[in-house]
């Protein structure tokens, strides 16, 4: 792979958004990145292949790279940033290949706890998230044709299942494709929601007792081979987004958006993305505006995706916002900051 190399964005808004210059920085490592979280404008965690996090606290002007011990077969697919020295790690990859596993650490990233792994055949994680220091969840691709669920309430501490029989049955080839932390969402105290794709039908399930029952609803979102929901993102306990497309076609044009306006029950297509194409993580940004990403490039809407501004055509698979500041990760180890006003 190349070398990773950080991309600055600075925003400047007025009445109008304008887009400022790109300003590139060089990061020592050679590791590719899915999974970006935040737990303030100045505090970014991602995680990466080869075992990799990376790290800052002052807004992106200086780094901290490192990998976790005996994780070097690990690709860290998602991250929770707790704050500025707090955060899991996620393995995603086959149980089998002892790829699945949570880390956690407590010293920004000086040492990690090993904190579940399993060898369960079937299980490969997806995404993480927590309510708070305390209560989280995790989830993988079906295993028996229902998603593997765990949930912690006591800071990754311990992890119990979520019983089958509280989970609906799955479609065939049903599963979730971006398994970079983006179609699983949390939000207030107890709310949960997960996209899939690959099926007859693009959906969401969700739960509103912190993962412990569940219910499901169809999206008018395409679906089938290569072709879901990918991200995913809940404003309010009403309002929330999904976004998807095709993985193997990531500049196909058609529906890649959808909105619901009450927590998950209905949803509407909203207007095709500028640029369109596949697209994986969505977040809103000051003046309720939403900025999603994906490989075809990055959009804005001010209109809760009545209509699309083309911010550029770099691509990136996950997204994290916090008072402004994003912070995006992509192919070949680009991590990108840009802020908006």
């Amino acid at each position: 792979m190349k070398q990773r190399i950080v991309i600055v964005l600075a925003y400047f808004s007025s009445f109008a958004p304008a887009i400022g210059q790109w300003q590139l920085q060089t990061v020592q490592t050679t590791a590719s990145f899915r999974s970006v979280s935040v737990s303030g404008p100045n505090v970014a965690w991602i995680g990466g292949t080869q075992g990799t996090f990376v790290r800052t606290a002052d807004g992106g002007q200086t780094w901290q790279t490192g990998s976790v011990p005996d994780a070097q077969s690990c690709d860290f697919r998602d991250v929770q940033a707790i704050d500025e020295q707090t955060a899991y790690l996620m393995s995603a990859g086959p149980a089998e290949k002892d790829q699945a596993r949570i880390y956690k650490t407590t010293d920004s990233g000086k040492t990690w706890a090993l904190l579940y792994r399993t060898q369960q055949p079937g299980v490969f994680f997806d995404g993480m998230d927590f309510w708070d220091k305390q209560h989280g969840i995790i989830f993988s691709d079906p295993v028996d044709n229902r998603w593997f669920i765990l949930t912690t309430d006591d800071g990754g501490k311990t992890w119990q299942p979520v019983p089958p029989g509280n989970i609906p049955l799955m479609h065939p080839n049903e599963a979730a494709f971006a398994a970079s932390g983006t179609s699983l969402v949390i939000q207030g105290k107890r709310n949960v929601w997960i996209a899939s794709g690959g099926a007859i039908n693009s959906r969401v399930f969700r739960s509103s007792d912190r993962g412990r029952t569940w219910s499901v609803s169809n999206t008018p979102l395409p679906a089938g081979d290569a072709t879901g929901l990918f991200g995913m993102q809940f404003f309010t306990e009403k309002v929330g987004m999904v976004v998807g497309g095709n993985y193997k076609q990531e500049q196909q044009t058609g529906p890649n958006a959808a909105i619901t306006r009450d927590g998950g029950d209905t949803w509407q297509l909203v207007a095709q993305t500028d640029p369109p194409g596949l697209k994986e993580a969505i977040a809103l940004i000051p003046g309720d505006r939403l900025l999603t990403v994906g490989p075809s490039g990055t959009s804005l809407s001010a209109d809760q995706g009545q209509t699309w501004q083309k911010i550029d055509t770099d691509g990136f698979h996950s997204l994290a916002c916090a008072k402004g500041t994003c912070y995006a990760v992509g192919a070949k180890g680009k991590i990108a900051v840009q802020r908006f006003k």
